[in-house]
Order: structure tokens, then C-alpha cells, then sequence
């Protein structure tokens, strides 16, 4: 199964690709994604569109797991970033992608055990999952953290599935 894990934001967007299943799973792609603060707010937007429907098209992902959006103090920031989180979804739906949410809490637990992980457990299991030596972004790395985290989960949403059948 191909996963595209997004790390949605406006200034940074991650994204990790990984094939496999929960038990060996195998790097394809990781990426970060900026955009630049002087562009209008619409061509930033649409940068991210294309680059996300642009990935899809060449690796044809399965599903993307995507970071559930947790409410922000400041509420310019969560409004960008939630402008971001409808143009990759809008990319996902028109390519016919199921898109599924994963909060940081879940992330961490289904990596690390723990849902109060630190960062650096994070990545670190990332990398030693995915057999990754060489540091990228943190971004890319949440991505690819989000895109592990759908494959372990992914077993149990196919049982539930059968037992609502």
C-alpha cells in the first residue's frame, strides 16, 4: 500500500511517501514544501495544490494521512494553515484519494508507544522504520511519521469495516 503522509502548513507543507505495510515499510519520497511570505495568498495556495496533485498523479497513493488540525491560540496562524488543510484536501478528493486524520497524540503512540513523545522519539523511530540515515526536515519527517502511523492503523480500520458489515 503507497501512504502520502501531509504535514499541512502554509509556509512549510511535508509531505512523505512510504510503500508497504505496517510491518516493513519502505521510503519513496519526502519533501518539503515552502512557499513563499511575499507571494499573494492565492498563488501560495495554488503552488500547494499543484505540487500535492502533482504527487499524487506520479506515485498514485492508496490513502493520505493527514494531521488533524488542533486548535491554535493565535487565530491568523490557524487560519492559514486551515486554508492549506482544504487545498490538499480538495487535491485529494479530486484525485479520488480517501484522506483519513491523525491527531499528535496518535501519531506518537502508534510510533513510539506514547502518546506524550518527544520530537526527537518521533524522528528517530521515523528513521529506523524507514531505514533513513541522513536528517531532513521536520516537516518531511511528521509526514512520513503521519504516513507510518495510517499503516499501523490501517488493520484494525479494514476490521472495524468487516465487523460493520
Amino acid at each position: 500500500m503507497i501512504v502520502l503522509g501531509i504535514d499541512p502548513g502554509l509556509a512549510n507543507l511535508g509531505l512523505g511517501l512510504i510503500d508497504g505495510d505496517v510491518r516493513k515499510a519502505r521510503h519513496l519520497h519526502h519533501v518539503c514544501l515552502t512557499t513563499e511570505s511575499a507571494w499573494v495568498m492565492p498563488r501560495r495556495l495554488q503552488y500547494i495544490h499543484e505540487e500535492v496533485t502533482r504527487l499524487i498523479a506520479e506515485y498514485q497513493p492508496e490513502a493520505v494521512a493527514i494531521e488533524d488540525q488542533i486548535l491554535r491560540r493565535q487565530a491568523d496562524v490557524a487560519f492559514k494553515v486551515g486554508q492549506a488543510f482544504g487545498v490538499v484536501q480538495l487535491a485529494c478528493a479530486q484525485a479520488g484519494v480517501p484522506v483519513h486524520a491523525y491527531g499528535p497524540m496518535q501519531v506518537k503512540k502508534a510510533l513510539v508507544g506514547t502518546g506524550r513523545a518527544e520530537k526527537e522519539q518521533v524522528i528517530y523511530m521515523v528513521k529506523a522504520s524507514l531505514g533513513v540515515r541522513e536528517l531532513f526536515n521536520n516537516h518531511a519527517a511528521d509526514a512520513l511519521a503521519l504516513a507510518l502511523t495510517h499503516l499501523a492503523h490501517q488493520p484494525m480500520q479494514v476490521a472495524a469495516r468487516l465487523a460493520r458489515a
